[in-house]
């Protein structure tokens, strides 16, 4: 049987912190299913297709790694998979009080799911996908916060948005 495990989140955009969570847990497990979420509480700069394509470019030598996305419970996507792991990251202290409550709801919805809580590498402990688009859309340098093709992606974005207004 595969181990199968889900990252989910809105990926908006994939930064470097989230390809470092996919990357060592994607070590771990025969599949890693990295699920783009629609967070309907968030305004998204990229489509849930972007997200994905920029996902797939990312993560393309992984090979146990597949993209795809989700309308829903979290808990429903992992039923459907047959996935019984649940892999957030954590930056900081602050993440574990909201982690914690997701954690005890997924298990009252499904008791048979874990989650592995993987502490991000401390050079991205600050970083968020809100604070890559904020430097970005004033054209800050966001190099060595995103990969290259995401970086890019946001340029052409914050270049379109800022020819249009």
């Amino acid at each position: 049987m595969k181990r199968k495990a889900v990252c989910p989140g809105s990926f908006d955009p994939i930064t470097l912190g989230h390809l470092d969570i996919i990357t060592r847990g994607a070590k771990n497990f025969d599949e890693l299913h990295v699920v783009v979420l629609n967070n309907s509480s968030k305004k998204p700069a990229f489509s849930v297709e972007e997200r994905m394509e920029l996902i797939r470019q990312v993560t393309k030598g992984i090979p146990n790694i597949k993209v795809d996305s989700y309308q829903g419970l979290l808990v429903d996507y992992a039923r459907e998979i047959e996935a019984n792991v649940i892999i957030r990251g954590l930056r900081a202290v602050s993440d574990f009080e909201y982690e914690m409550q997701i954690t005890s709801m997924n298990r009252v919805l499904h008791n048979e799911l874990e989650t592995f809580f993987i502490m991000t590498n401390n050079q991205y402990s600050f970083l968020s996908s809100s604070i890559v688009k904020e430097v970005a859309r004033y054209g800050g340098d966001i190099s060595e916060l995103v990969p290259k093709e995401v970086e890019q992606a946001l340029k052409e974005k914050y270049l379109v948005t800022k020819r249009e207004n």
